[in-house]
């Protein structure tokens, strides 16, 4: 069992912040992982700067004999294929997954809510980084369902006018303009930014563009691929020959498209090794659409052998931060335990892997805190949905159900 306490995305501080908090809880998840999958042993990924969170760790870590490794301040330290390799050695096959090496990967917040989970208590509340323009940058809980706009206002509000915001990081969020949004499950921190910011331009273009940029200028100078984590791991994963399906070839998209199967969509080819702010990762995820829905599937012929420049090509965070022309915003943001009570949520009912959940509350209905509100056939891959807050249900869609205080 390992745990994944890397946390490499530029400016969220989420889990650093969640892991100098409540340690006992998540070394408790930890625990209870282990003994659910029948682990021997267990390995708590860390990034060393992190000191006051290695500090809260360590005491818990040594009573239940699992090792800490520590690690450097470098991107993509957190993906999964990196941190099993990184704790263990082990290489996981090509388009694998952890358990194929005997290996079960979570992120720290997940242990924490195994740990709640064990005591009954369902997921209703998320810990989330806020940064960037705000006027104070924190962690803190907020019930699922909560508006950006509140999750921003908790964080001192805007200091600028015009905001654009990074969901769930720089790097492998989403760009979002949408204040009205809100926070699920899987909301890591928001990155709010000035809408003519660096980042906001190169990311708010179109595919069409984003294509036509690419066929224009991508000379092969092979960059993203000599950066790519995951071809430094081994992996035929090669950027520069994916941007060849976008038609400056002779030959077709079927050629090319397949060294983008393995990529992990890190984002790390666009935003820092591409010296001409082209969009590999991009080209990337619409060769595995494309790949799909042409029923091909690329499979790695090749034995997995780590690079042998790997260690000598590690992206420092500060370095990446000082590419994405953020490091102005880079500063701690402490965990603030606000208790915050929306007046209002909307709980979305597809939030996770699988199937969405079904509504099993009608508009009207009197519901408390952790009530069940939409359900997974237990046939489905999907996840349970629970009320965040005590409050009437006032709407309810095949897409979210709408609770007021």
């Amino acid at each position: 069992m390992i745990a994944n306490g890397a946390e490499c995305e530029p400016l969220v501080h989420k889990d650093a912040e969640i892991m100098e908090a409540f340690p006992a809880e998540i070394v408790s998840g930890l625990k209870l992982m282990m003994e659910a999958t029948g682990a021997t042993q267990g390995k708590f990924g860390i990034k060393r700067k992190n000191a006051a969170a290695v500090r809260g760790i360590e005491p818990h870590l040594r009573s239940a004999s699992i090792e800490m490794v520590k690690l450097g301040d470098f991107y993509p330290s957190g993906d999964e294929y990196e941190l099993v390799y990184t704790a263990t050695g082990r290489l996981i096959p090509a388009a694998g997954i952890p358990l194929q090496v005997g290996c079960v990967v979570n992120n720290v917040e997940t242990l924490f809510n195994v740990h709640q989970a064990n005591q009954d208590m369902p997921v209703v509340q998320k810990f989330v980084s806020v940064s960037g323009e705000v006027k104070a940058p924190k962690c803190f809980w907020v019930p699922i369902g909560t508006p950006f706009r509140e999750v921003l206002a908790l964080a001192g509000g805007p200091a600028a006018a015009d905001l654009a915001l990074f969901v769930n990081g720089l790097m492998m969020g989403r760009l979002s303009f949408d204040l009205d949004d809100v926070v699920t499950k899987t909301t890591a921190g928001l990155i709010a930014l000035p809408v003519d910011h660096y980042l906001v331009q190169r990311m708010d273009r179109s595919a069409e563009s984003m294509n036509r940029i690419g066929k224009s200028a991508c000379d092969q100078c092979s960059y993203c691929t000599e950066f790519c984590p995951r071809y430094l791991l081994g992996y035929e994963v090669e950027p520069h020959k994916v941007m060849r399906s976008l038609g400056f070839s002779a030959t077709g998209a079927d050629i090319w498209n397949q060294w983008a199967e393995l990529c992990c969509a890190c984002g790390l080819c666009t935003l820092y090794a591409c010296p001409e702010d082209l969009y590999p990762k991009e080209a990337c995820d619409q060769a595995k659409v494309d790949l799909a829905s042409a029923g091909i599937q690329f499979t790695q012929e090749k034995a997995v052998r780590v690079h042998p420049m790997k260690e000598h090509r590690r992206v420092p965070l500060s370095m990446l931060r000082k590419r994405l022309k953020v490091e102005q915003y880079e500063c701690e943001a402490p965990f603030d335990n606000l208790g915050h009570a929306p007046g209002l949520v909307r709980i979305k009912l597809s939030q996770h892997v699988g199937k969405p959940a079904k509504p099993c509350v009608r508009q009207g209905q009197q519901i408390r805190k952790g009530s069940l509100i939409g359900a997974v056939e237990p046939s489905k891959l999907g996840a349970n949905i629970h009320a965040s807050i005590d409050g009437t249900v006032t709407d309810v869609t095949d897409e979210h159900i709408q609770i007021e205080a």
